[in-house]
C-alpha cells in the first residue's frame, strides 16, 4: 500500500500569489481592458483611449484625462489588496466605485510587462513606473495616468495557448468597452488597434445623452425599435429620492432576436449578468414573445450601495441582492408598463382610453369634449368594454358588434379619413382572415384572429386578477422524494399553492404528496408540475408564479373566445375592430407573440410596382 509523502505546510512566494490571483482576475485581454477602463472611470475620466495590439495579446495602452496618481503611490498601486476605494468594512459593504478589490494591477503585473505614467494637476510633469523593475523617473504627460501592458501572459506561456485568434480577441476588447460607452455617455471612448481606428463614441452632453448614446454604440434601429422603460419605487430615502430606480429602452417584441446577445444590465453603473434581472426582464416579455425569442434591453438599475453585494467575484461581474424579489418586481414591472402601451397609440386615443376607465355613464357623459373620431370610438367601446365575461365561457364574438353597431349610431369611422386613425380605416377583408386598411402611411395588415384574442385576452386578465385557479383532486395522491427546500417551501406558500389549484402537503420528512392539480392539467405529470412550481416559488415572488399559471389558463380561453378565421366582418365591425387594437395594452402580438398587424408603406409598394424608376 503506497502512502502519500507528507509535505510541509509554508506560505506561497508574493508573485506566486499573484499569479493565482491573475488566474481568477485576467482571463483573456478583455479582462485587462475592463479593470483598466474601471479604474479611469473612477479616476474621473472624461475621455478614454485604449490602443491595441495583436488584439490586446501585445499591447493594452489605456490613457485617461483623470486625476491622476501622486509619485509616492505610484509604487503602492501596484501591490496586492492596495487601494484608495475603500478602507474599512463599512466601504466593503456599500462599495459606490467600479473598483474595490486592490488585485487587478499587481494580477497583471505579475503575468505581463507593465508600466504606469501618471500626473496630477499638482505636478510639473509625470512620473513612469515600471512594474518589474521598480524603477520610477519623469516622464512627459498632461493631467492624467496611462496603462501600458505589454506582452500578456508571457510569465505564464500557457496561458496563452488558451487564447484565440487575433480578431477574436479584439472584438471582446471592443465588447468590454461597449459595456462602459452604455452607461457612461458623459466619458468619450476611442479604440485603436494596429494603429488603425476601431470604435469611436463621443461624450454626450444633450438632455438625452443615454439614448444618443445608445443609438451611437448599438445602432439608431436600436431606439427606433424600442420603448423607454421608467419605474422607481414608492419607498424612498430620507431625501425624498427612491430607493429603487429602473430606466432605460426595451426592444419591442419585433425586435428579438435568436440570441440573448444584446441584453445589457446595469446595476448602480456596473454591468453585470444576474439571474435575478434576466428572469425578471424575461418573465415580463412572456406574453408578447413568440417561442424561445430573445429580448433585446439596456436596462439601468439604481439603489442604494449597501443593498447589493458586488463583492461576489472577482470579475466583479456578478452581484447578489440584499431582497432579490423588490428587484425581481421592480424590474418586471417596468418592463411591463413600457411594453403595455401598443405602438399605435396616440395622444388622443390614450386620453379615451384613460376616460374609459371611470365607468360606463362618465365615458357617455364625457365625449363632448373630445374630437369626433375619439367621440365615436368612445361610444362603440363603451357598448364593447362592459360586457360581462364569465370565468368558464367567454361570451361568442358575434354578440359583441350588434352592440358595437347601434352605438356608433349614423357616424361610423367611414365618414372620416384614414389620417383620424393609427391603424387607419378599414376598407376590406381578406380570405376571412386579414383586415386591409388605409392609413397615412399607406396601407395595414391585420390578423383578425391573432388582434381579437389578445383584446379578450387583456379583458379577462384585468377582471380574473384575483380568481382562483379550480383544481381536480387526484383519486391516488402522487407522492416524491422531497428536498429540505421543498418541503419548506411547500408549507410556507401553502395559501399560494390553493390559489394556483394545487394541494401540496407533507406526506413524511422527506416526502411531499400531490393531491389535487389545476383541471386543465390533469391529464399532465403532476410530481413534474409541483418540482417545477416549488423552485419557482423558492426562487422568486408568489404573486408572480400565481400571474403566470392564471395567465396561461386566460390565454387559453381567449383563443377559443376570439373571432375565427374565415368569419365574414362588415366595415363597421371591422373597424370597431381596430380602435379596440388601438386602446388595447400589448395588441401589437397576440398572446403566443406572433405580431397582429404590419404596416406596409406607399415608398414599399411603389417599389414593388417600380412607380418612379
Amino acid at each position: 500500500m503506497l502512502h502519500a509523502l507528507r509535505r510541509p505546510i509554508r506560505e506561497l512566494p508574493d508573485e506566486l500569489i499573484s499569479q493565482i490571483a491573475a488566474g481568477e482576475v485576467v482571463e483573456r485581454p478583455a479582462s485587462v481592458v475592463r479593470e483598466l477602463v474601471d479604474n479611469a472611470l473612477d479616476a474621473g475620466a472624461t475621455q478614454v483611449t485604449v490602443r491595441l495590439l495583436a488584439g490586446g495579446v501585445r499591447l493594452i495602452a489605456v490613457d485617461d484625462d483623470g486625476m491622476g496618481i501622486v509619485r509616492e503611490e505610484l509604487p503602492v498601486a501596484l501591490r496586492r489588496h492596495a487601494t484608495s476605494k475603500i478602507g474599512s468594512l463599512q466601504d466593503l459593504e456599500a462599495v459606490s466605485t467600479m473598483g474595490f478589490r486592490g488585485e487587478a494591477l499587481a494580477a497583471i503585473n505579475s503575468i505581463a510587462d507593465m508600466s504606469l505614467t501618471s500626473r496630477t494637476a499638482q505636478d510639473e510633469h509625470g512620473w513612469q513606473l515600471h512594474g518589474r523593475t521598480g524603477e520610477l523617473q519623469a516622464a512627459a504627460r498632461g493631467q492624467g495616468t496611462t496603462v501600458e501592458v505589454r506582452e500578456l501572459f508571457y510569465a505564464t506561456p500557457a496561458r496563452r495557448k488558451f487564447l484565440k485568434t487575433d480578431a477574436t480577441e479584439l472584438a471582446h476588447c471592443v465588447e468590454a468597452i461597449r459595456r462602459h460607452a452604455l452607461v457612461r455617455p458623459d466619458v468619450g471612448f476611442t479604440v485603436w488597434h494596429e494603429g488603425k481606428l476601431v470604435e469611436q463614441w463621443r461624450a454626450c452632453a444633450q438632455a438625452d445623452a443615454q439614448d444618443q448614446r445608445l443609438a451611437d454604440v448599438l445602432g439608431a434601429e436600436f431606439v427606433a425599435q424600442s420603448v423607454a422603460v421608467n419605474y422607481q419605487s414608492t419607498a424612498v430615502r430620507a431625501d425624498g429620492t427612491p430607493l429603487l430606480r429602473v430606466w432605460g429602452r426595451a426592444g419591442i417584441p419585433d425586435a428579438s432576436r435568436s440570441r440573448a446577445d444584446q441584453q445589457f444590465a446595469y446595476v448602480n453603473g456596473r454591468y453585470v449578468r444576474d439571474k435575478v434581472i434576466t428572469h425578471a426582464a424575461r418573465s415580463a416579455y412572456e406574453d408578447v414573445l413568440h417561442g424561445h425569442r430573445q429580448p433585446v434591453y439596456a436596462l439601468y438599475v439604481h439603489m442604494d450601495p449597501g443593498r447589493v453585494d458586488v463583492n461576489v467575484h472577482p470579475t466583479k461581474i456578478e452581484v447578489r441582492f440584499r431582497d432579490s424579489r423588490e428587484v425581481h418586481s421592480a424590474v418586471r414591472h417596468a418592463f411591463e408598463n413600457a411594453l403595455a402601451i401598443p405602438r399605435s397609440t396616440r395622444p388622443d386615443v390614450a386620453r379615451a382610453s384613460a376616460v374609459l376607465q371611470t365607468g360606463k355613464s362618465a365615458v357617455l357623459g364625457t365625449v363632448q369634449g373630445l374630437n369626433q373620431p375619439v367621440a365615436q370610438y368612445i361610444r362603440a367601446q363603451a357598448a364593447i368594454n362592459y360586457i360581462a365575461y364569465d370565468a368558464h365561457r367567454v361570451s361568442d364574438f358575434e354578440a359583441l358588434w350588434p352592440q358595437a353597431e347601434n352605438a356608433l349610431g349614423t357616424h361610423t369611422p367611414e365618414d372620416h379619413s384614414s389620417n383620424d386613425w393609427v391603424l387607419g380605416r378599414a376598407i376590406a377583408q381578406l380570405q376571412g382572415i386579414y383586415i386591409l386598411a388605409e392609413n397615412a402611411q399607406g396601407l395595414v395588415v391585420v390578423d383578425m384572429h391573432a388582434a381579437h384574442e389578445r383584446i379578450v385576452y387583456e379583458r379577462l386578465k384585468t377582471q380574473m386578477d384575483s380568481a382562483k385557479i379550480h383544481s381536480q383532486p387526484l383519486l391516488i395522491p402522487a407522492t416524491f422524494a422531497a428536498s429540505a427546500q421543498e418541503v419548506a417551501t411547500a408549507e410556507s406558500a401553502s395559501d399560494t399553492l390553493v390559489l394556483l389549484g394545487l394541494d401540496i402537503t407533507p406526506f413524511s420528512a422527506k416526502t411531499l404528496a400531490v393531491r389535487a392539480v389545476p383541471t386543465s392539467l390533469a391529464q399532465g405529470d403532476a410530481v413534474e408540475l409541483a418540482r417545477s412550481v416549488l423552485a419557482e416559488l423558492a426562487q422568486h415572488d408568489a404573486s408572480t408564479v400565481l400571474q403566470r399559471a392564471q395567465n396561461e389558463l386566460l390565454s387559453t380561453m381567449a383563443c377559443h373566445g376570439a373571432v375565427r378565421a374565415n368569419r365574414k366582418l362588415t366595415i363597421d365591425e371591422m373597424n370597431a375592430l381596430l380602435r379596440q387594437m388601438e386602446a388595447t395594452e400589448r395588441s401589437d402580438q397576440c398572446n403566443h407573440g406572433r405580431p397582429t398587424w404590419r404596416q406596409i408603406s406607399v415608398r414599399e409598394l411603389d417599389a414593388l410596382f417600380m412607380r418612379g424608376r
